[in-house]
């Protein structure tokens, strides 16, 4: 981080020096959204909200109702504005604490932040509520001007949830004590993994440098890995468990006083899709586990040469994989190269990323683990955040977020209000990305030993990301579902995990019961509930949509980045009808299982 108000308040661990020495790799620089934590600008930016939130307030509150359609459209275009200096504000907090969670500074700035962005969005709550209380024909009524027009997806998206409004006053202290609520867990949760420090050997390893070992191709290693990790989360599971009893009741709490019919329902109306969806993905993916990720394991089991797979084996490389080191600069020149083949413009957009210091790939102690990309502000541009160890699997990592970023620049014409687009059409661009950079991989290369390898490892990510997922979606459910009853226990949630990894992965694997306390390091469970079958949706949808591809649909890339650019302004439906897909049609769903299955028959045959 180029920050230097805010150093980094500890040395990268062994793996990170040793990465480090070999390659520089890049961090990124937020300036491009504001100097440093104590710029002038933050607090300028702060004020002008302010002023403009309540100057906003005063003029269109309780008179929406009366103003005709071109007056409408200016006040949610004001109203955009406010919300995308905000969303500036919060964004470079989110960043800036996404690189050192440790750093209490860090942490204090970002608190502050959340607390003083709630505070100056509540005056702005009434106007999405007096919006979803005018009647359907009033609203179209105002809809036929020109200059409410634009605004038309945006409130058909924000009407969905105008059968779960509450009260005014009860939206607003809502709103007002979501950062003593579940923003305020959440933190905790952060702040607790990114300050533990495990013991493996003679180290003492960040959770994402532990969780890496769990790949290596010394099986003692990967032993060692993962009583590590089971030991460090064991120690904290009451903490955890407390964290996640906590936001599930406090989930149930507001949905059941918002009507949503079961836990997952508000995730569904957030990406505008409906229940009867996602259950048809869910029902399609669980029915394929013995044909999918069954098969799968109990293959890589022989070709270990083992019995059974511990826990600890799953992401464990072929016998023959010589787990080659993969640069920085190779994965660039790949995932560029794999872009540019199908569309120069996307390589093109995905260059920034490189040329201008918008990724954070360095590894290092507070940061946080796993992958993202951040969307910022449409008048600024995203940032990716990766942990990258030089893996294979870190290639395709990067070539997910970069088409996240993809994405992101490209719907960012919509402008803030528009650019955003449902977490299961976000995953498509990502996926894809993965896709194209495999394939043209996989392509190139003509040794069949490698291509096994690369087949292989292939089927263990999408595996990830289809079964992995459901079943993480399968768990979170449950969890909910039982929750209701009462607080659960740290050993049956541990016991709710081992029966969703048993289902799924299959008899291959012989689950020892330390396993039962891994669910605890998953954030998503803890910052976006339900949001993991969104990956699942995306990775068969990219598969349906890669077969189109492949069988010469004309016009595609056009079609495709015309979809990309459509940011938040088309559904599903709408977004997939020119390549002649429909989602709800349960074909569609066999059609990307399908893809996944035909790649393990090559590996049978092989």
């Amino acid at each position: 981080m180029t920050d230097h108000a805010l150093p980094l308040s500890a040395p990268p661990d062994g793996a990170a020096a040793a990465t480090a020495q070999a390659e520089r790799l890049p961090s990124w620089d937020l300036a491009d959204l504001y100097p440093g934590p104590d710029s002038p600008r933050i607090e300028e930016d702060f004020s002008r909200a302010e002023t403009e939130a309540a100057a906003f307030a005063d003029s269109y509150a309780g008179r929406l109702a009366e103003l005709p359609g071109a007056a409408l459209g200016e006040a949610i275009a004001a109203y955009e504005r406010i919300e995308e200096a905000l969303g500036r504000l919060m964004s470079y907090a989110q960043l800036l604490f996404s690189g050192d969670s440790t750093d209490a500074r860090v942490g204090r700035f970002y608190q502050m932040t959340c607390e003083r962005v709630t505070t100056i969005s509540s005056k702005l709550v009434f106007f999405t509520l007096e919006l979803n209380r005018l009647q359907e024909a009033a609203l179209e009524t105002k809809l036929a001007d020109p200059g409410c027009a634009r605004w038309r997806p945006w409130l058909r998206d924000l009407r969905v949830f105008r059968p779960h409004q509450l009260s005014d006053e009860l939206e607003r202290l809502l709103h007002e004590k979501e950062v003593t609520g579940r923003a305020a867990w959440s933190r905790l949760f952060d702040e607790t993994v990114a300050a533990m420090r495990i013991p493996l050997g003679e180290e003492e390893l960040t959770v994402s440098a532990v969780l890496n070992r769990l790949s290596d191709r010394d099986r003692a290693a990967r032993e060692a890995a993962g009583h590590a990790v089971a030991k460090a989360f064991g120690r904290d599971i009451r903490l955890f468990s407390l964290i996640t009893n906590t936001l599930a009741k406090d989930k149930e709490i507001i949905d059941t006083w918002r009507r949503y019919p079961r836990p997952g329902s508000f995730r569904n109306r957030a990406n505008m899709v409906e229940d009867e969806v996602v259950d048809a993905l869910v029902t399609a993916v669980t029915a394929e586990f013995p044909r999918l990720s069954h098969r799968y394991y109990a293959m890589k089991a022989r070709w270990l040469g083992l019995p059974k797979l511990q826990h600890w084996d799953r992401n464990a490389p072929l016998p023959e994989d010589d787990d080659r080191k993969i640069s920085w600069s190779e994965a660039k020149g790949r995932v560029l190269t794999a872009y540019g083949t199908f569309s120069p413009e996307m390589a093109d957009v995905g260059k920034r990323f490189f040329e201008r210091p918008w990724i954070d790939a360095e590894l290092r102690r507070g940061k946080a683990g796993g992958a993202f990309a951040h969307p910022t502000v449409p008048s600024v541009h995203p940032y990716l955040l990766v942990n990258y160890h030089g893996r294979t699997r870190d290639v395709m990592t990067l070539a997910h977020e970069l088409g996240h970023g993809v994405h992101q620049v490209l719907a960012g014409a919509q402008g803030y209000l528009l650019s955003g687009t449902p977490l299961t059409l976000a995953e498509t661009a990502s996926v894809f990305g993965e896709m194209l950079t495999f394939r043209a991989l996989l392509d190139a290369e003509t040794d069949p030993r490698r291509r096994r390898i690369m087949l292989a490892a292939k089927v263990e990510d999408m595996l990830n990301t289809v079964v992995r997922q459901t079943a993480f979606y399968r768990f979170e459910t449950k969890l909910h579902d039982e929750r209701r009853g009462g607080e659960l226990l740290p050993e049956r949630i541990g016991e709710l995990w081992l029966d969703v990894q048993r289902e799924s992965l299959g008899s291959a694997f012989e689950f020892a019961g330390e396993y039962a306390v891994f669910w605890a390091y998953i954030p998503h469970f803890i910052h976006t509930p339900f949001y993991v079958y969104a990956y699942a949706f995306g990775d068969c949808l990219v598969n349906a949509l890669y077969a189109v591809f492949q069988d010469g649909h004309p016009g595609f890339q056009q079609k495709y980045l015309d979809m990309l650019r459509a940011g938040g302004a088309l559904r599903h439906r709408e977004l997939l009808a020119p390549f002649g897909l429909d989602a709800s049609d349960p074909a569609f769903w066999k059609k990307g299982l399908d893809v996944i299955a035909g790649f393990i028959d090559q590996l049978e045959a092989a």
